[in-house]
């Protein structure tokens, strides 16, 4: 399986531990897709949202390029549908409410058939003392890589 990683979430995975992965399609306009093929995008603080029965995706930012039509120019900002089977949104949005959880775009990609693909996840938000253990977890890591480098 070869993808093409477009972008990642950073911050979605130091602000929340990640219960559960899917990937979704999205429903783009016009030349954004030529847009996310040249990496103008930034998922940092997109959400998504459950409404109606319909996934969507919001706060994900696509920069349009110069060279698009001026007379047709979506807005960069706009909420995207993802496009999801009814299964999986039932059952997650069953899961948001029931237990507090949030929904979080990690990563967009491009997959083998040249699909644009954002990977979601159930997320649970975690706590500031969560989040300094884990950042002194990485660092400890860290440093034993670096230790056992220098050794051989």
């Amino acid at each position: 399986m070869s993808i093409k990683i477009v972008t990642t979430n950073k911050k979605a995975r130091h602000d929340y531990e990640i219960l559960e992965t899917l990937e979704a399609g999205i429903e783009l306009k016009g030349s954004e897709v030529k847009s996310i093929r040249m990496g103008r995008v930034n998922l940092k603080d997109a959400y998504v949202r459950i409404i109606k029965g319909e996934a969507w995706v919001f706060g994900m930012h696509i920069t349009l390029l110069e060279t698009t039509n001026p007379h047709y120019r979506p807005d960069e900002k706009r909420p995207r549908r993802l496009l999801l089977h009814r299964k999986q949104i039932d059952k997650w949005y069953g899961r948001v409410k029931q237990e507090g959880l949030a929904i979080v775009p990690l990563m967009l990609y491009f997959n083998e058939k040249n699909r644009a693909k954002l990977q979601i996840a159930l997320a649970k938000g975690k706590k500031l003392y969560d989040k300094r253990e884990t950042l002194k977890r990485k660092t400890a890591e860290r440093e034993a890589q670096r230790a056992m480098k220098l050794r051989y």
